[in-house]
């Protein structure tokens, strides 16, 4: 193991020490004031938009409100326009959008809290987090300071993982998502996939398999093996439990792989991060792809990776088009210089809360957004 990243700060005249806990890989902050009951929330706003961090000492249930007091600082910060900003072109809105949400996270990542070992949080009122930051940072740990915010982020996950989420492709059966894996939550792309038909195959690959919710989906429709890759070992476990879960771990194999793995397939399925842009935290790697090179991956092994006769389906937002960030003529051009061939394209209209709220910063783009599945192959 690495040597743990200390955060250090000063109490009651002495120098005081602990291991740094940020799972997106912040650094600890530099500046840190002990902060309790008595600090008002404009005073903390001051602070934390100074620079300082607020190592928390008081009752816990006051640490939330007074993280929800911050965001709603952040939400009335003045100098925005919003007139002004509806008239930005896409490109920019999004990028705008970006740093706001950057600047946002790192403000209200400035609240903290000192967790001892054994997963205990030595302040009044602190909630049981023992198994929720078991199952993320493992079953033993030492003490540590970590931003409140990723901490509530932990709980959150966990109460996902517990829970569940029911999908109508899959007959109402449920996922359970891990921490930084990403949920399958817009359902429209797992329609798509329920309803494309299938080419005759023994064995499928699912490209970056996540959840395992497209692996799941394909056993459930028929295909006999499935083969699932994924770079990631959280996404991985979380497949597994999902898999034994639904019944379906003997007809799917999983596999540490970036992108494809050893073999042919008569179908390969790949739900790439719909974004290119640059992700913050582990979670937006399900969302955001970097110079598009996933997507870029897939196209480029594609036609080395099926069968004769077979297909991919490459399933994919055309957001990133609406945004300015990608155009359909480069999309195109991929799949050609790739030696593929478009069979078909299936599309919906996604149905998630945001594509009908006009506040939203990038509602001009999610308002046309269209996902589809396309079905691609060899010249």
């Amino acid at each position: 193991m690495s040597e743990a990243v200390l955060m250090q700060w000063q109490e009651q005249g002495q120098p005081m020490a602990a291991p740094w806990q940020s799972e997106a890989g912040l650094p600890p902050p530099k500046k840190v004031q002990l902060a309790d009951d008595t600090l008002s929330a404009d005073a903390a706003y001051r602070l934390v938009s100074q620079g300082t961090a607020l190592l928390w000492r008081g009752d816990f249930h006051n640490a939330r409100q007074l993280l929800q007091a911050l965001g709603r600082r952040l939400e009335k910060k003045p100098g925005r326009n919003g007139k002004a900003e509806a008239a930005l072109a896409p490109r920019d809105a999004f990028n705008r959008h970006r740093l706001a949400q950057s600047q946002r996270a790192r403000l209200l990542g400035m609240l903290l809290i000192q967790v001892e070992a054994g997963y205990r949080i030595p302040l009044r009122r602190a909630p049981e987090v023992v198994v929720a930051c078991a199952e993320v940072l493992g079953p033993e740990r030492g003490a540590f300071v970590i931003s409140l915010r990723e901490l509530l982020g932990l709980v959150s996950a966990h109460e996902w993982r517990k829970k569940g989420v029911a999908l109508a492709a899959l007959g109402g059966a449920r996922i359970h998502p891990h921490y930084g894996v990403y949920s399958p939550v817009r359902g429209e792309y797992l329609d798509l996939v329920a309803a494309a038909p299938l080419p005759a195959c023994a064995v499928a690959f699912d490209i970056g398999t996540g959840t395992g919710v497209l692996a799941a989906l394909l056993a459930q429709r028929g295909v006999a093996k499935v083969v699932a890759t994924d770079m990631s070992q959280r996404a991985l476990a979380c497949a597994r439990e999902n898999l034994v879960r639904l019944e379906l771990a003997e007809r799917v194999e999983l596999r540490e792989a970036d992108l494809f793995p050893p073999g042919r397939a008569g179908l390969i399925v790949c739900n790439p991060p719909w974004l290119p842009a640059r992700p913050s935290s582990p979670i937006e790697y399900a969302v955001y792809d970097p110079d598009s090179r996933m997507l870029k991956g897939f196209l480029a092994g594609l036609a080395a990776h099926m069968e004769e006769g077979g297909e991919g389906w490459l399933i994919i937002s055309d957001l990133a088009e609406h945004l300015g960030l990608r155009s359909r003529e480069e999309l195109l051009g991929w799949i050609a210089a790739a030696g593929l061939r478009v069979l078909q394209k299936h599309d919906i209209r996604p149905r998630h809360p945001k594509a009908m709220d006009p506040d939203d910063p990038l509602h001009q783009a999610r308002a046309a957004e269209v996902t589809s599945l396309w079905r691609l192959g060899a010249i």
